[in-house]
């Protein structure tokens, strides 16, 4: 008898989809559009897993689970949702569901999760809590980079692992931190933050872990260290990859043992705090170098998050200058709108200084306007000759060679200075990608593969580039 799934999703199309790849792999499917129509299915025999959608005909179906649960204990379920925010992920997460996915998901990886979690024989993935509304998260993405960020953060709330989140200047490794607490058992406790670049070598040791009187000349006072000051909470060891390297060896020691010892002192205190650790630096070179202990990055690094540049997330640029401008009037400013050229214009941007520099730029275009709505004479004036320009186009030529091809482009290329990166990419996409389907015989999932990213995304822009894969099946 075929393993049953009940999957509840009013997008017809999406369902559609879904149930055909199940049953392909041998399931018996489903399905409804609205909770009455699932709890009428549920009353009349069991299912080996449940797939649900969060907006429904009929109502949120997050919200309703707890009903589901009552009548099937033990049944896995797994939640699909477009409303990519932090707050569905944690929401997902708090209801003990086997997996999230947000739209657009790879269908592949769905299929496997279906298998695993009817394998599993546990309908529960994270640990059961009761649902509530949670307000001023503090991460703003829907793009799909930040849904994994997202999901990661769900699966570290209900434990103690060791997070290290690594990423570019401005990315806002801080605010990850402070969601992990926010959204953990420790939120009760303190967040106790930390630059390690910014506190002097020789006193880092004793910001760390405290000091007796009189351990070295200044030390006129017991001082009690950050351990310390975390104990039931969480303690952020920013910039964790310009810690000097002796400071790195009593840390470990700290890490391995649960306890600390200050400064000049014998007592050894129990460690009571999780530590979010982070870094805009490769360590690997660093250890390769003999600057950063390679047994500290292991242990660090239980759980690593990766915080994706802005530029990897353009699709958040008009949300995140939105929040901003909010926030700006927020705190006095005059409140502004962004027109939806401005908000364009923007996505344009390199943004080296990532979503640190976003906000500045958005806080001073709040000032200095003139007008209410925030338009592309405004962007260019705040910007400069240098800082906008449309990207360039071109439509490549796979067959005359990748490098000739590229070179031909860099010859004739003048874009302002700043741009050159966003540029070539722009102009390089197409021969890449038809490179890569050329390379595979137009197999999307071998040219993904090959390029080393997501089959969805190479979907995604194949059709926004209007390059058909069809073409390249007869290619070898």
């Amino acid at each position: 008898m075929p393993k049953s799934v009940l999957m509840v999703e009013d997008d017809a199309s999406i369902a559609l989809v879904i149930t055909a790849a199940l049953e392909a792999e041998g399931y018996s499917v489903s399905s409804c559009e609205s909770i009455a129509e699932r709890d009428r299915l549920l009353a009349k025999g069991p299912f080996s897993l449940m797939l649900t959608d969060v907006m429904l005909t009929d109502g949120d179906g997050i919200a309703t689970i707890g009903t589901v649960r009552e009548q099937r204990p033990d049944m896995p379920i797994i939640i699909l949702s477009a409303q990519n925010t932090l707050d569905t992920a944690v929401r997902a997460s708090d209801t003990g569901a086997f997996e999230y996915f947000p739209k657009p998901f790879d269908l592949e990886e769905l299929v496997r999760a279906v298998g695993q979690a009817i394998g599993s024989g546990d309908g529960k993935g994270i640990d059961d809590d009761d649902d509530e509304a949670l307000e001023g998260l503090p991460l703003v993405g829907r793009s799909a980079p930040m849904q994994t960020v997202f999901r990661m953060i769900t699966r570290v709330l209900r434990n103690d692992l060791t997070v290290l989140v690594l990423g570019e200047s401005g990315t806002g490794k801080e605010l990850v931190a402070e969601a992990i607490h926010q959204l953990g058992s420790r939120a009760r406790g303190p967040f106790v933050a930390v630059n390690a670049a910014a506190i002097p070598h020789d006193l880092i040791e004793s910001e760390l872990f405290g000091h007796e009187k009189g351990a070295f000349t200044g030390a006129v006072a017991r001082r009690i260290g950050k351990f310390e000051q975390a104990s039931g909470g969480t303690l952020f060891l920013d910039e964790i990859g310009d810690m000097p390297i002796d400071a790195q060896t009593r840390l470990l020691r700290a890490l391995q043992s649960g306890r600390v010892r200050r400064v000049g002192g014998t007592e050894e205190i129990t460690l009571d705090c999780r530590i979010v650790a982070a870094t805009n630096r490769d360590l690997m070179p660093l250890i390769a170098a003999g600057q950063f202990r390679e047994d500290l990055y292991y242990r660090l690094a239980v759980v690593p998050i990766e915080l994706p540049a802005l530029r990897e997330r353009r699709d958040d640029i008009e949300a995140l200058a939105r929040h901003f401008l909010s926030r700006a009037a927020a705190e006095g400013l005059p409140r502004r709108q962004l027109s939806a050229a401005g908000a364009e214009l923007l996505a344009q941007q390199p943004w080296r200084g990532n979503v640190r520099e976003l906000r500045n730029v958005m806080f001073r275009l709040a000032l200095l306007s003139r007008d209410d709505v925030i338009d592309v004479a405004t962007i260019e004036g705040l910007f400069g000759s240098q800082g906008v320009s449309e990207p360039a186009q071109t439509t490549g030529n796979p067959a005359g060679g990748i490098h000739a091809a590229f070179s031909a482009w860099l010859a004739g290329a003048k874009p302002p200075v700043g741009r050159l990166y966003d540029e070539a990419l722009a102009a390089w996409e197409r021969p890449l990608f038809e490179h890569a389907l050329a390379a595979t015989s137009g197999n999307q999932l071998r040219a993904a593969q090959l390029l080393g990213i997501n089959r969805n995304t190479l979907r995604k822009r194949l059709s926004e580039l209007s390059v058909d894969p069809e073409q390249f099946t007869a290619r070898t």
